[in-house]
């Protein structure tokens, strides 16, 4: 029989912040007891989380690019499902089931990033085989390579720099967590701001109410300066992304929205004006007349930001080295605290044994290159080169993707898969793979580095919302294994199936395929490579040096660098949010009713955001069962991206904010 463990509804008021010398950060479920956490009910729940949402993220990510983060919505669920089936001892058990569950995006975030590229490759290639088990295998090794590679860096991330590191979706899923604890209002207000932040994505997503974008071509000047200069301004009004520069808040929104700037409004016009210059020297034609803004950022501009990605992650790893270095005396240390029976560490401290995870990392590692022999089919040498290359990569890498989910809630992996494309591509051919054989084993090697990376991200956000809550760190590394299997295994038979369904290419047999873009990408990236025509190192240097600089002027060069890849709508969202954040923090008379404001403005974020969330994985099943991706599209608008749709997109966003503020303001002191 369960005893009832006592609850508590609010996180403790240091959750967020730093801690001041000497403070220490306890948990809401009590460090020194047990809790109950893994049950048949709680691994039942999170395997059937995983199974769902793998198949949903695949398909939508496949379809529209967008894979979606599983995390929230699983919250939700599991909330609603332990109440509505009055689970005692509930908080633990969701915690686990939201960790098994949440495998499916990352899972699916690495496969469907790279494998759907082997398909693509086919078509020219008809000499490559594609099967179910290259697609499971690489996405399960790769899977089990990001957990493994994150253990040891869990205590600098989770507790070491507490309060340093925003976690905008940990924040918002362990809101979502602890309101199943309260009820009540505050269980009241989550759900309205969930259908309120929902619904409005849902009305430009599937009913095309309005523009999802709005952009400076709506006003005369403003297209002329995007069809003459290249200069161009884009603004994306999703209640998820705003929520969530929100929880970021404003100085890193203005980080990542400066870099974007960057790219927008100084890199992009700076491709054309040297088009123009070169064509009024030689009295040619400026090649990048004909050229959109966006077709010069995705061209010219995009591998600047890969390029500074990828110093920013060398100089993030060089920052960690310390980091690093524990992490190897933690891994053959003799006197480590591993949680065995007798120890006196705390049960929120306890990992798995360090013995089991070098132990395991050893096995992973053999599978790795058996895979690659085997299931790749390439020589003894070239199978070792990759494997050097596939761990050097994922590990140095991991840290970077782990600080980017901590950042902006958003992991780099297809600019850092892109990178490893790019590294292993060249080692490759250097050891004299190369042609289509190169080409299958850069894609596979890029998806076991691509999913390592994605899981590492969405882990660390695992581990946080563990940490502050207070599960058992063990626990949740064990059954993340168990997580990944199912969704590897849902992920490979949904990718196998869309392939002979959709096909990823136009064929008569296919006459509309899956978009599949990140793959397309890759594919496009790795070709050249591997058929010796190479790619641009003069644009990846110039990404390097400008990360460089930035972190000179003491700017995250990640944050920075992010801005500069991820696309300008995606990023100037953050700011509104950022901004909303100052105004409500700024120092009040009432400093007890500023921070009521403050916690009721982050539930109302984390509503938005799991809405959102919900929502956008609801029209995907429904574009999954009617096959027809204008399933629910009203008709409003002869053209959905017109100026008539965006001009009522901006209505629609500042009724938002008015909401949000509004809403926020009604916070009591008592709260």
């Amino acid at each position: 029989m369960e005893l009832e463990e006592k609850k508590i509804t609010e996180l403790p008021e240091n959750a967020y912040r730093e801690l001041k010398p000497g403070e220490e950060y306890k948990s809401v479920l009590p460090p020194d007891r047990p809790v109950t956490e893994v049950t048949p009910w709680s691994i039942g729940m999170g395997l059937l989380m995983a199974i769902i949402f793998s198949a949903a993220a695949a398909y939508s990510g496949l379809k529209i690019g967008q894979v979606f983060e599983a995390a929230i919505p699983i919250s939700i669920i599991a909330v609603g499902a332990s109440a509505a089936f009055r689970r005692k001892n509930a908080l633990g058990q969701n915690v686990i089931i939201q960790s098994i569950g949440a495998s499916s995006g990352v899972i699916v975030a690495g496969a469907v990033f790279t494998i759907p590229g082997l398909y693509i490759l086919q078509a020219k290639y008809p000499e490559i085989q594609i099967n179910f088990w290259q697609i499971f295998f690489s996405s399960l090794l790769g899977g089990f390579l990001g957990i493994l590679f994150l253990i040891p860096f869990r205590k600098y991330f989770v507790k070491d720099m507490h309060g340093k590191l925003p976690f905008p979706e940990a924040t918002a899923t362990t809101e979502i967590l602890m309101t199943g604890e309260k009820g009540g209002n505050k269980a009241k207000l989550l759900i309205t701001s969930g259908l309120i932040g929902g619904l409005f994505d849902f009305c430009f997503s599937a009913f095309r109410l309005w523009s999802e974008e709005i952009t400076t071509r709506i006003i005369p000047a403003g297209a002329m300066m995007a069809e003459r200069f290249k200069m161009v301004l884009k603004f994306n009004v999703s209640a998820l992304i705003f929520s969530f520069g929100y929880l970021v808040g404003l100085r890193y929104a203005l980080i990542i929205t400066v870099g974007s700037l960057l790219s927008w409004l100084v890199l992009i016009p700076l491709v054309n004006e040297i088009g123009a210059l070169t064509a009024a020297m030689s009295g040619g034609v400026n090649p990048f007349a004909a050229m959109s803004a966006e077709a010069i950022f995705a061209e010219y501009v995009r591998p600047i930001g890969i390029g500074a990605i990828a110093m920013a992650g060398i100089i993030g790893i060089i920052k960690s080295a310390g980091v690093i270095g524990s992490a190897f005396k933690l891994a053959v240390g003799k006197k480590v605290a591993t949680g065995a029976v007798g120890t006196d560490i705390k049960r929120t401290n306890r990992d798995l044994k360090m013995s089991f995870v070098m132990l395991f990392l050893f096995f992973t590692l053999i599978a790795v290159f058996i895979f690659l022999l085997i299931g790749v089919k390439i020589t003894l040498v070239q199978a070792i080169v990759a494997l050097i290359a596939i761990t050097v990569i994922s590990f140095l890498f991991t840290t970077v993707a782990a600080n980017a989910i901590a950042i902006v809630g958003t992991n780099p992996v297809s600019g850092m898969t892109l990178m490893t494309l790019i590294l292993s591509s060249v080692i490759l051919v250097a050891v004299g793979l190369e042609g289509w054989q190169g080409m299958v084993s850069g894609l596979i090697i890029g998806g076991i580095v691509c999913t390592a990376l994605s899981m590492a991200g969405g882990f660390v956000t695992d581990l946080k919302i563990g940490y502050w809550i207070g599960t058992t760190p063990a626990k949740q590394e064990s059954y993340k294994f168990l997580g990944t299997l199912v969704s590897a295994a849902t992920v490979g038979a949904v990718i196998f199936i869309l392939n002979e369904a959709y096909g990823f290419v136009a064929t008569p047999e296919h006459p509309n395929p899956m978009v599949a873009p990140q793959a397309n990408a890759m594919a496009a990236i790795i070709e050249p490579l591997m058929a010796g025509s190479g790619v641009s190192w003069i644009l990846l240097g110039i990404g390097a040096v400008i990360a460089i600089l930035v972190n000179w002027l003491g700017v995250s060069p990640l944050a920075f660098a992010l801005g500069m890849f991820i696309p300008l709508q995606l990023n100037t969202p953050l700011v509104v949010g950022g901004l909303l954040n100052h105004w409500i923090n700024k120092k009040g008379a009432d400093k007890q009713l500023t921070n009521a404001r403050h916690q009721r403005a982050i539930l109302i974020s984390s509503g938005f955001i799991a809405g959102a969330a919900l929502f956008g994985v609801f029209g995907a099943l429904i574009i999954f069962m009617t096959g027809d991706g204008n399933a629910l599209n009203f008709n409003l608008w002869s053209d959905p991206h017109g100026t008539g749709a965006q001009i009522v997109a901006l209505f629609a966003f500042l009724g938002l904010i008015a909401y949000f503020i509004w809403e926020t303001r009604r916070a009591k002191r008592e709260d």
